[in-house]
């Protein structure tokens, strides 16, 4: 995940009595760094646990515990022995989308019981976390059959929950948020994808989530009364292939893994946050997750990307003398767009081959290798898109794409969460790495921490993004910074250059469209984090709006510091980001519009800076294409007046003078 530049120190329980907490003869709290977080864990039936934030309970008497083939057979839970530590370092991260330096500290407990399996528990100043480290005897190989996993949120019932709904395991995680009441939750709703936002209406919000998924199915959430309990797709026995690009199981085991007996499971976290500000900065999910297992990843180069598919390869104008399509000649016309604006990567979609199934023999009508080669005159690399059942049935292509001069793939519609389907990710993943590889996973669940792990793997998509156009509205798209994109990076494809109010949305390929403004468009690549961010218009349109398209490009896909300047979940998020001596200000709201003064203290006091930002226009609630740039000099002690349209945004690039 990281070079390190880690300097970990532990201490033992004797000397951390008073920082740490107490321990109690069926339980033990902990304390994080700064105390203001709490953490209460009594083992009586079950192992239950507490979390406060300045003393204000905000979970009580949720539960876990894992249930295995070899079940416990003692009478009572009981705990053998609590080890307290402290830890304090720092590291790098290779991707870094919020922070190019983290601050990892926090304080744990690993609580060893009678059951076959300990529990460790994590106090961070923003959150907390804990994960089941079992040591079952195991079968002959050494593993166990894991029947189910208890992990109970007992929540009050006016907790008001942000969640994406999921009909069954096969979800795509593209559907829209709903917001209810955990009292209204009940057992014959939906069930809900990870992450899931709670609001506790005292003061704090909640994002629960999970990271290092591996060899174990991904966590759902089902509502049951005042209970939150967590749901896993169980173990394929048997599927069948539907079409070129998914398998449907068809017979299921009564058990939802089978794994190593002597493992740690999941991360269980709990982003914990006393301004919304906090949510927008959080580093949490990047600090649990699993070190890099690689040791060179100079090779690995985040960046833009120019796509074809939604804009439906359908350059038009006077410079555009051929019939434009997936064909060689519109394919080198994005490549030249891309070489003229600096953007290092051009996606081929579906088409590129002839055939799905075979990804070895490209599509004669594009000529693949005289793109690869008129690529490299260009310093444009390719990336490949494919189904995922292609790439299983062909996991030698990435040698084969490696030898061609091939940078990455887009890997298309897994639509499942098995322990199947996670152990493909890693594979996938792991064998991509070893042929210096991208990997962009769509049709994906959420980031689980393996882009940590093999940190070629660049972004998920994961998200109801703009390939959905009328359906991607910005008062849900508005939760995205809240909840999805805090968990890892998020393949959203922004940059439309067609753009409407939703009442009078009319766009459709290859006259794609957005709803919301431009300013929100250009906001959206400062906002939202992903290693490969898309430019998913039309070239056509991009230079006929060149000094937006300079703007966008100009925006990194990496950032040395993050900081949230002002936000209210469901309403709007600004955020300043800072790469090298370079800021940059995105913010969006929901359908209303805002005004604010946004004051710059970011900047360094004594210097003198130019703001170049792009705004909303007097007709912006009509026309949504209406935008005014400005330039004007600032400081730190600077006023900035904001008005952001209905489904509007701001954008602004800082330089020092």
């Amino acid at each position: 995940m990281y070079d390190i530049k880690m300097n970990r120190k532990v201490f033992m329980l004797f000397s951390l009595f008073i920082v740490l907490g107490t321990m109690k003869s069926r339980g033990a709290d902990l304390s994080s760094p700064d105390g203001s977080i709490k953490v209460k864990i009594n083992v009586m039936d079950k192992v239950y646990y507490s979390i406060y934030r300045d003393d204000t309970p905000l979970i009580e008497g949720a539960s876990l515990g894992i249930i295995t083939d070899q079940r416990f057979s003692g009478k009572e839970i009981k705990i053998q022995s609590n080890k307290f530590s402290q830890t304090s370092g720092e590291f790098r991260p290779v991707v870094p989308l919020k922070f190019s330096r983290i601050t990892d500290q926090f304080n744990s407990l690993l609580i060893r019981l009678n059951t076959g399996y300990s529990v460790e528990f994590r106090a961070y100043n923003d959150g907390a976390a804990y994960r089941i480290v079992s040591n079952f005897k195991g079968d002959q190989n050494g593993k166990v059959k894991v029947l189910n996993e208890d992990a109970s949120l007992n929540l009050p019932d006016d907790y008001l929950l942000h969640l994406q709904p999921a009909k069954d395991f096969t979800s795509n995680y593209e559907t829209n948020y709903i917001h209810l009441d955990n009292g209204r939750w009940q057992k014959s709703g939906p069930m809900a994808t990870l992450p899931a936002l709670i609001d506790t209406r005292k003061g704090f919000k909640l994002l629960f989530a999970e990271t290092d998924v591996r060899d174990y199915p991904c966590m759902f959430l089902k509502g049951n009364g005042s209970k939150v309990n967590a749901a896993f797709s169980k173990v394929a026995l048997e599927d069948k292939q539907e079409g070129d690009r998914f398998m449907r199981i068809t017979k299921e085991a009564e058990y939802i893994a089978q794994t190593d007996a002597k493992r740690t499971y999941p991360w269980r976290y709990f982003i914990i946050s006393k301004s919304d500000n906090e949510l927008l900065e959080s580093t949490l999910p990047v600090k649990l997750a699993p070190k890099s297992e690689l040791t060179n990843t100079s090779w690995i180069k985040p960046g833009k990307v120019s796509w074809e598919w939604w804009n439906d390869a359908a350059p038009y104008g006077n410079d555009v003398n051929f019939v434009s399509g997936y064909n060689l000649e519109t394919y080198k016309y994005y490549m030249d767009f891309a070489s003229r604006n600096g953007i290092p990567y051009i996606i081929m979609d579906e088409g590129w081959a002839e055939s799905v199934f075979d990804p070895y023999i490209p599509n004669q009508k594009v000529d693949l290798h005289e793109l690869i080669r008129y690529g490299k005159e260009k310093k444009v690399d390719i990336i490949l898109w494919l189904t995922w059942l292609t790439v299983e049935k062909n996991m030698d292509l990435f040698k084969k794409f490696e030898e061609w001069g091939i940078k990455g793939v887009k890997i298309d519609f897994m639509d499942r969460n098995d322990q199947w389907m996670v152990n493909y990710y890693e594979r996938v993943a792991k064998e991509a790495a070893k042929h210096h590889i991208l990997v962009d996973f769509h049709g994906s669940f959420t980031p689980k921490g393996l882009e940590q792990k093999y940190p070629n793997v660049i972004s998920y998509e994961g998200v109801r993004g703009m390939e959905q156009m009328e359906g991607c509205q910005p008062d849900n798209s508005i939760y995205l910074p809240f909840m999805r994109n805090v968990v890892g990076p998020m393949d959203f494809t922004p940059g439309a250059m067609i753009n409407m109010q939703p009442e009078v949305f009319g766009g459709k390929r290859p006259n794609a469209a957005s709803v919301g403004t431009r300013a929100y468009q250009l906001a959206l690549f400062v906002l939202f984090e992903s290693g490969v961010q898309m430019l998913c218009d039309n070239p056509t349109l991009y230079y006929k709006n060149q000094e937006c398209t300079d703007f966008i490009t100009q925006v990194p896909v990496t950032w040395d510091e993050t900081k949230a300047i002002k936000a209210e979940v469901g309403e709007f998020a600004i955020v300043a980001k800072r790469k090298g001596n370079k800021w940059f200000i995105g913010g969006i709201t929901n359908g209303k519009e805002r005004t604010f003064d946004l004051k710059p203290d970011f900047l360094t006091k004594g210097k003198s800076y130019e703001m170049t930002s792009f705004e909303d226009g007097i007709n912006a609630d009509r026309q949504g294409m209406d935008y005014r740039k400005k330039s004007q000099e600032v400081n730190a002690h600077s006023t900035i007046p904001v008005k952001l349209s209905r489904n509007g945004g701001f954008a602004a690039v800082i330089t020092e003078r």
